[in-house]
């Protein structure tokens, strides 16, 4: 990011979203500041806080700053998917901006800090700026290319392949935005929450973080993971990181 782009951001809480909208374009400087104007204060989010609830109508997308959150569709029997995870410099429910109603509820899965763009202010500087409108529609893309690979891994891989794949697409996510440190990276997730991502009863999660660290792949302390093999990890994984549009876009 060049330093006349970082002037434009109000200390880091943006730096991370910045950072990814540079990819694509990347919006001016002026661009960046009338984003940055915005935004509401931050404000701190409880673990297990539902930040926007399933079938509710948002007035305001939401961007994590720090954190993780989860987005969670609950059937009527009580059951639960958690469909995708945000980490900071997501918005996590971007495509509210269009959408008349969420299929989906928000949910903190630690605790989270957050700041929010109202829609009403986003209707205005996406007609103002459409090179912004254009980087912040690349997000949407990427949240749905991440989606789609999400429904593969789930569909088609056994329980060791989908665990692997989660570890290193989260590592590569969050090492992309700076929080990644010595190989590895906090992951604020209960094995009952990895069950409802990888749709695995808790027990079964277990059993397979076990036969990952018998392989000398992963430890897994507590909240903390850190990658002993990624070479060896990655291929079990079948990880190709493609889909997560890491590489700049060129604006033609």
């Amino acid at each position: 990011m060049t330093s006349s782009t970082l002037s434009a951001a109000p200390g880091p809480m943006l730096q991370r979203l910045f950072h990814r909208l540079e990819r694509y374009g990347p919006p001016s400087a002026e661009e960046f500041a009338a984003l940055a104007a915005i935004m509401t204060p931050p404000r701190t989010i409880a673990p297990g806080q539902v930040l926007i609830q399933q079938f509710s109508a948002p007035q305001e997308s939401t961007l994590l700053v720090s954190g993780l959150m989860g987005r969670l569709v609950t059937l009527r029997g009580g059951s639960q998917q958690i469909t995708a995870l945000q980490v900071p410099g997501d918005f996590v429910d971007l495509h509210a901006f269009l959408l008349a109603r969420m299929d989906h509820s928000v949910v903190a899965m630690a605790e989270c800090t957050v700041t929010t763009a109202p829609h009403r202010e986003l209707r205005r500087l996406t007609d103002r700026y459409p090179r912004l409108a254009r980087a912040l529609w690349y997000l949407t893309i990427v949240d749905a290319s991440i989606h789609r690979h999400w429904l593969t891994v789930l569909g088609r891989r056994d329980a060791l392949g989908r665990l692997a794949h989660l570890l290193c697409e989260l590592h590569v996510r969050l090492d992309d935005v700076g929080l990644v440190e010595d190989g590895g990276f906090d992951l604020p997730l209960t094995q009952s929450d990895a069950g409802d991502v990888l749709g695995l009863s808790a027990v079964h999660v277990n059993r397979v973080v076990q036969q990952l660290r018998a392989r000398g792949m992963v430890s897994w302390n507590r909240r903390r993971i850190e990658i002993r093999d990624w070479r060896a990890l990655s291929d079990l994984a079948e990880f190709e990181p493609t889909y997560l549009q890491l590489e700049p876009q060129i604006e033609t």
